[in-house]
């Protein structure tokens, strides 16, 4: 290495020191680090432990579980409802679930108003078909609406009544209709009823759902009718 050249790291600047014969000295002296003590004062701000002790209180209340908790509406920690209007806490509203809803139902009922012209080997009309189920979509779409708005989420035991009735009454006359009546009569009035009965079905909570089914066995057997 030249004079005129600066050592750039740690191995040039020992070379330099055993070539010019001079060794680079040890430091004189440690470096002087700040001593503490960590800080043991308590937490100022609520911790996870404090959080999980609030919660565990309230669940030892059984506040969640209060019957007036049970509407399916979004409340903050002292009850109040967060989200008003949106009917059974879910974020697109109840027009939103109308839109949803209606149109699943729809493609429900063409697909059964297709079913029933194929089981009847019938030549498909497809422009009634497609006029059945527009004809039927708005009376979805209002039927969701109003059971699902805020006022209706306040009552779900009436509800889940009107499920009930709904579900009974399209089940059994659609049992009826399939076993007295002629084709024509059950192409025009099967699709809306099992839309009706499927749906309804498909609201209610599980023991209500399981009473419905079987009293439309019940009826099954009291009338002597058969399935197929």
């Amino acid at each position: 290495m030249t004079d005129n050249e600066t050592p750039r790291n740690r191995k040039e600047r020992r070379a330099a020191a055993r070539e010019s014969g001079k060794p680079i000295a040890p430091p004189k002296a440690a470096p002087k680090l700040k001593m503490a003590q960590p800080d043991r004062s308590k937490p100022k701000e609520k911790t996870l432990l404090d959080l999980y002790e609030e919660k565990k209180a309230v669940l030892d209340q059984g506040e969640p579980f209060d019957p007036k908790y049970n509407d399916g509406l979004v409340r903050d920690e002292g009850g109040n409802i967060l989200e008003a209007g949106l009917g059974d806490g879910e974020p697109i509203g109840p027009i939103g679930q109308a839109v949803f809803w209606s149109a699943l139902l729809g493609m429900l009922h063409f697909t059964f108003d297709v079913l029933v012209y194929n089981q009847y080997r019938q030549e498909i009309e497809w422009p009634p078909i497609f006029k059945r189920t527009l004809t039927i979509l708005p009376v979805l779409f209002m039927l969701v609406w109003m059971l699902r708005s805020e006022t209706a989420s306040r009552f779900r035991n009436v509800r889940q009544v009107f499920y009930f009735v709904t579900s009974v009454a399209a089940g059994c006359y659609t049992i009826h209709v399939a076993n007295k009546e002629g084709y024509f009569y059950v192409m025009k009035r099967t699709p809306p009823l099992g839309t009706l009965w499927i749906w309804s079905v498909i609201e209610m909570d599980v023991a209500f759902a399981a009473a419905s089914v079987g009293a439309e066995l019940l009826y099954l057997w009291w009338r002597g009718y058969t399935m197929f």
